[in-house]
């Protein structure tokens, strides 16, 4: 069973969230996931790349503290790791949810 590195809180940095939420791909995944406040399997939220580029972006969402995925069985399970971003840097994914959601409606 794979097991995931995730960065603590005090390691998680805004300037890596906002990298990491700069690309549309890696945006439209965390919005889908603020959709739903549960754990999803990584390949039930559409994606218009390949399984290997998805599995890139879903490394850098994890890397910057945005993104836990846990394994079980088979399956890798992601989920949004919002109150703790919130509890670091308030309002952050909020706001940037906000102004996605108003540039473009989310993905379904």
């Amino acid at each position: 069973m794979k097991q995931y590195q995730h960065p603590t809180l005090d390691q998680i940095t805004l300037t890596g969230i906002l990298h990491a939420l700069s690309d549309p791909v890696r945006l439209n995944y965390v919005q889908c996931l603020a959709r739903e406040l549960d754990e999803r399997p990584c390949g039930t939220i559409p994606t218009p790349v390949a399984k290997s580029t998805m599995s890139h972006h879903l490394r850098v969402l994890r890397e910057a503290g945005l993104v836990r995925v846990r394994t079980e069985g088979t399956q890798s399970l992601t989920s949004l790791r919002l109150e703790e971003v919130e509890s670091k840097f308030p309002g952050i994914l909020k706001a940037v949810l906000k102004a996605a959601n108003q540039e473009q409606p989310l993905e379904k």
